[in-house]
């Protein structure tokens, strides 16, 4: 088996760890990134890395698809549905990672499918900005519509704060989105999901409300409460997402709420706080659904 690993960068922590847990299943891997791709129309084969036709790649892991230009993201999200029509098993879809990179659509289908997510309200328009403060009951945070990490997020406690920043993102064509902040004492859960299960959970403890590994948040052994669970699970189903990063926000009364499901995660903070091997779990699972 030839398993592929689409990442921007093969000698990052994640695409290591999948590099040697490929190896030590005693299949072959091959990196390359979106730029080694070239797609034909009219000629044969169709799609190429580094000159040899996708076909003779079983699988694809997509490690993040990176910024680009909306006509770079289009142009990368048709090659992954190019890979799938030729026959190359690719995690995750095209459509699931379409889904997930975007929040408001997210949530949108997640609140559809009742799974509890944090109010929320999106528009091009500032001046529901105005509105949107009193719905969120004045606490509020303005997030990108695209983004990871927590970059970008800013807690706003002042309506006309909130609406002069609006104004700030819709002269820059931007899409303004403001969710309600939950309390959640400074720390947050992600439940890493693999198929049909979750493989491994954590707490995240934020040094401010951002609780984002990448913000300087800690990782914390956690064991997943009540229906957490099911609910991770079900989200990615909704989504389509086969390995993803399901984050929970807990607020004091108990309650826990869906905030977000990374299509491309990275585990390096989780890996630190448990023995499940992640890159493994991933690997095995890839192979499974290509024998099956």
């Amino acid at each position: 088996m030839r398993i592929g690993i689409l990442t921007r960068n093969e000698y990052s922590w994640c695409s290591l760890k999948l590099k040697q847990a490929i190896n030590r299943r005693g299949y072959r891997f091959a990196c390359f990134s979106f730029r080694d791709l070239v797609a034909y129309v009219g000629f044969k084969p169709k799609l190429c890395f580094r000159g040899e036709p996708v076909e003779s790649l079983d699988a694809v892991i997509v490690r993040p698809i990176s910024r680009g230009s909306l006509e770079e993201i289009i142009f990368r999200t048709d090659l992954l549905r190019a890979m799938e029509s030729l026959g190359v098993y690719v995690v995750n879809r095209a459509e699931a990672i379409e889904r997930a990179v975007d929040k408001y659509l997210t949530l949108f289908l997640l609140e559809r499918e009742g799974i509890p997510v944090p109010k929320t309200v999106v528009s091009e328009n500032p001046r529901a900005s105005v509105e949107a403060f009193e719905r969120l009951n004045g606490r509020v945070v303005l997030k990108p519509i695209f983004g990871s990490r927590g970059t970008g997020m800013t807690r706003v406690r002042s309506r006309h704060i909130l609406y002069r920043l609006a104004r700030v993102l819709s002269y820059h064509h931007s899409v303004v989105y403001m969710q309600e902040y939950i309390p959640h004492a400074r720390e947050d859960i992600r439940a890493f999901v693999v198929g049909d299960r979750v493989i491994a959970s954590m707490r995240r403890v934020g040094v401010s409300w951002r609780t984002n590994i990448a913000q300087g948040g800690r990782p914390e052994p956690c064991r997943l409460q009540g229906d957490m669970e099911e609910t991770a699970v079900k989200a990615c189903r909704v989504l389509g997402c086969e390995v993803a990063g399901v984050d929970m926000l807990v607020d004091p009364e108990g309650s826990f709420y869906v905030n977000e499901v990374n299509s491309q995660p990275d585990w390096r903070g989780l890996q630190t706080v448990t023995n499940v091997d992640i890159a493994m779990e991933i690997v095995d699972y890839v192979a499974s659904r290509v024998r099956s």
